[in-house]
């Protein structure tokens, strides 16, 4: 197993993780406590990477995160990974990511736009503007942050470290 950089064409690295679930009996059962699993169905194989499908399953009940996580329901991501493994279409395997990586991905979809968002406000409201304003100018705050974000997507794609599991 060799950690790899995920890289896909179709998703950013913020959907990418949130097709990951944590499932407690099965990182117990293996010894790979810290880490972030979701079973998947290779679809593709060439010389460089793998393209691995996955959907929620019955785990899915069972994670905390379930509720915001891009892959509730039975929607179908693709997940592109770099490298070379022994495996063939039809392969059923599982994609395992550290626990950490999981971690900084929710702050940055969720945890620091709240902050912005928040800090805004009572910046705002603070100094006596009024409530239409503070709030238009405390959401309006979101569009450079997921813009920075957006331009910087290849660079935190990289930092997403993957090991397939088959």
């Amino acid at each position: 197993m060799e950690n790899l950089t995920k890289d896909s064409p179709n998703f950013s690295s913020i959907d990418k993780f949130a097709g990951f679930t944590q499932t407690g009996v099965s990182m117990k059962e293996s010894g790979l406590k810290g880490t972030i699993q979701h079973d998947g169905t290779v679809r593709k194989v060439d010389g460089s990477s793998v393209l691995v499908s996955i959907t929620s399953n019955a785990s899915c009940s069972g994670c905390h995160a379930e509720g915001l996580c891009g892959i509730s329901g039975k929607e179908e991501k693709i997940i592109d990974i770099r490298g070379r493994y022994n495996v063939s279409p039809g392969d059923r395997v599982t994609i395992l990511m550290d626990q950490s990586t999981g971690y900084k991905a929710v702050a940055l979809s969720y945890l620091l736009p709240m902050v912005i968002v928040v800090a805004s406000l009572v910046t705002m409201n603070l100094l006596s503007f009024s409530e239409l304003t503070s709030g238009l100018v405390s959401i309006s705050l979101l569009v450079p942050w997921f813009l920075i974000l957006h331009f910087f997507r290849d660079r935190i794609n990289r930092s997403f470290t993957f090991k397939l599991k088959t």
